[in-house]
């Protein structure tokens, strides 16, 4: 790819700059300045953006290698997109054209050396664009060889969509896969009839009618998990890569906003592991930097002074290791070890807390086996942590006349029994994470009644249960 034009898309990206383009840097959870929604929040202004219901997807790009100007290299290049470019509006076109120069760049982020190939391993993986309100686009990959004999290279299939259903999106993007070997021609009506389906709600079941030649129709039920606060990851790729004592120092670091490069060979596992990192801080949002897999030309992110979590190919380990860094903790999915770390990592969480996460995640592993009960198992003890250090939040809140909230900071840090939990929340409070959600919580006149809300409930009705009475007194006896 030539200079200029990484130049371009690395201004329209810049975590330093966000005020200077309509996108900021790629992240879950990143947003505009002082202004940000819980992840509940973020989900339904994301899913109400369209006044029929939300659409599944908004386009579905091929992305091909092609030759650039030199002859010497190849430069990834869209040769496919859905919904055409003559159907869009004029609104639609120009958000197109900011779209044309990232996605090739996502992609294809190893690099231009590439040369043709007879086996490559089919990878699929992610991306997230943010707007500058909040909203955000999800990048659905999946790269592979296409179908032919001979030396060939690689394409990409990328769904773009406002929506974070990860298992979803990789059965639409089988099918897409499927009929590509057939020819693009086939695409388009299936890709036509997906658009104008209704997106489901949890647990739910939307079924498409769609034809392919020589195979006859086909009906292809999409299903939604029932859990969605956990449909946008699989934590399975967390544990398979790491202990969970390197898991829980990673949220240590999380929590307290540091830098964090993961690092790992292929695509899937970097996109995987770094989601699965940032949703073990629910009910809190990652606000900074975030980028599942950074690509080559990016790679200047990991110098940046302010907080980030990236994913970064291994291959490029000896330019991060070169790189002027503070304070980071370099993670090795590889081998499952850190690399450097800033030593107190450990130290960070109550350690009776730490022990209690610890223990929740080493128990019942054998009887778990879908993936919605591994999410569960694993995001389990963390959203305990956070109840059991943050839950009493909306008791300190005092509310004027007009509604709106304010915060007692001093008297909810006073409120925990613990010294070592009140150390803790000295900290926390003082994030970008905590404040933005107290922030919500300010605005919101009655408490939101989310997951998160739920299992305080059930947490503050477990401590009724179990306080213990007072003794009776015995009652005196009479004596006639």
């Amino acid at each position: 790819m030539d200079r200029p034009r990484v130049g371009r898309v690395f201004k329209l990206f810049s975590p330093w700059q966000p005020r200077r383009s309509r996108w900021t840097v790629p992240a879950e959870e990143a947003q505009g300045e002082g202004k940000k929604e819980t992840e509940e929040n973020i989900r339904e202004a994301s899913l109400s953006n369209y006044s029929g219901g939300p659409h599944f997807f908004e386009y579905l790009f091929v992305v091909s290698l092609k030759r650039n100007h030199s002859g010497h290299d190849y430069e990834p290049t869209i040769t496919y997109q859905f919904p055409k470019r003559e159907n869009l509006l004029r609104g639609q076109q120009e958000e197109e054209d900011r779209l044309h120069g990232a996605i090739p760049l996502f992609c294809f982020p190893d690099g231009n050396e590439w040369a043709p190939l007879t086996e490559y391993p089919r990878e699929t993986f992610s991306f997230v664009l943010t707007n500058m309100d909040g909203t955000r686009k999800i990048g659905y990959c999946r790269r592979l060889l296409p179908a032919g004999g001979g030396p060939r290279l690689p394409r990409v299939y990328c769904i773009i969509s406002c929506i974070g259903c990860f298992s979803l999106f990789s059965k639409i993007l089988d099918e897409v896969e499927k009929r590509h070997q057939i020819s693009m021609a086939v695409i388009y009506p299936f890709m036509q009839g997906l658009r104008e389906a209704a997106f489901p709600a949890p647990g739910k079941t939307v079924t498409l009618k769609s034809f392919i030649p020589e195979s006859g129709t086909e009906f292809i039920s999409l299903t939604r998990p029932l859990d969605s606060r956990l449909e946008h990851v699989d934590l399975r790729s967390l544990v398979r890569c790491l202990s969970h004592e390197h898991i829980l120092q990673i949220f240590a670091s999380a929590v307290l906003e540091r830098r964090i490069i993961f690092l790992a060979e292929d695509l899937s596992t970097l996109s995987q592991c770094i989601h699965a990192a940032a949703a073990l801080l629910y009910p809190f949002s990652w606000a900074h930097t975030y980028i599942p897999v950074v690509p080559e030309s990016l790679l200047a992110t990991v110098c940046s002074p302010t907080p980030f979590m990236v994913g970064v190919q291994k291959r490029f380990i000896q330019e991060v290791l070169d790189s002027p860094m503070e304070e980071v903790l370099l993670v090795d999915l590889c081998e499952g070890t850190f690399l450097k770390s800033v030593g107190d990592e450990g130290d960070v969480l109550p350690q009776k807390l730490q022990n209690d996460i610890l223990s929740s995640l080493a128990q019942g592993n054998n009887d778990l086996q879908t993936l919605e009960q591994v999410n569960e198992h694993v995001s389990g003890p963390f959203v305990q942590f956070f109840i059991r250090t943050v839950g009493h939040y909306s008791s300190h809140i005092k509310r004027g006349p007009d509604g709106q909230g304010n915060f007692q900071e001093r008297a909810f840090c006073k409120a925990l029994s613990s010294k070592a939990s009140r150390r803790f929340l000295k900290k926390f409070v003082k994030t970008q994470l905590f404040s933005l959600f107290i922030q919500e919580a300010e605005k919101s006149r009655t408490p939101h009644a989310g997951y998160f809300r739920q299992k305080i409930t059930e947490y503050e009705e477990q401590k009724k249960q179990k306080k213990p009475k007072e003794p009776k007194e015995p009652k005196e006896k009479t004596v006639k």
